[in-house]
């Protein structure tokens, strides 16, 4: 039964915190044209090294989740100017194209996109159409209980492969992500919290390698990666 339990949670994970609002069509991953008066959303894709992604050629990663004593993960290569994908598993290797997909490839972007957004989501700010993004207010971060700089990005009920979920972000005078809570559905209650920390810089990409939670028993990390 524990066993059991444990895959549902792994799934619940992988599956979660998870959105894009171009469920079937690609997304212009193009630098957003700055206007004279830089949104916040801006200000903190730009802290992360969004100014870089127009020369970004190729992304590989591991996504990895570590729950007390077991790990679990999957790995990716993409190609962001072409959007073609490879899903890299112990035994097999799956590659499709973002702008023609079949329900195959369906499954598998499903699993990719949620994974990708924990990694960038500092750029899906000023990628994703259709969300909204509060107005920014002082509050007290959940885990370390500093007060920081937070915004809620919310998505529409509409489109995307989760709908209607919501993401309170923290973040530093520096436009660095340090915190966020996650909000399925946009719940009141959060369905998960984690801290951003161990940033590494990849070509001038800024990534959270780690993202644990207050218990001290999780851990959504990233390794293997490499940006070209």
């Amino acid at each position: 039964m524990t066993r059991i339990l444990y895959l549902l949670w792994i799934a619940f994970v992988f599956y979660s915190c998870k959105n894009d609002n171009q469920e079937r069509a690609p997304i212009s991953y193009s630098t957003t044209e700055i206007s004279n008066e830089i949104s916040t959303a801006q200000q903190i894709a730009n802290a992360h090294g969004f100014e870089r992604w127009k020369d970004i050629n190729e992304i590989k990663f591991r996504f990895n989740v570590h729950r007390n004593e077991n790990t679990s993960g999957r790995s990716w290569l993409w190609k962001p100017k072409t959007e073609d994908v490879s899903f890299i598993a112990d035994t097999d290797t799956i590659h499709y194209n973002r702008k023609a997909m079949d329900s195959i490839a369906l499954q598998t972007d499903r699993k990719f996109i949620n994974d990708k957004f924990w990694l960038l989501i500092p750029f899906q700010l000023v990628w994703d159409e259709g969300a909204t993004i509060s107005d920014p207010k002082k509050e007290m971060a959940p885990i370390s209980k500093v007060e920081l700089n937070t915004i809620t990005l919310t998505y529409s009920n509409e489109g995307g492969y989760t709908p209607g979920d919501a993401y309170d972000l923290f973040y530093d005078d520096n436009f660095i992500i340090k915190e966020w809570i996650f909000r399925k559905g946009n719940a009141n209650e959060p369905s998960m919290i984690t801290t951003f920390e161990n940033h590494q810089d990849y070509n001038g990409i800024k990534i959270a390698l780690d993202h644990k939670k207050e218990e001290g028993d999780f851990n959504l990390f990233f390794s293997n990666v490499e940006i070209k």
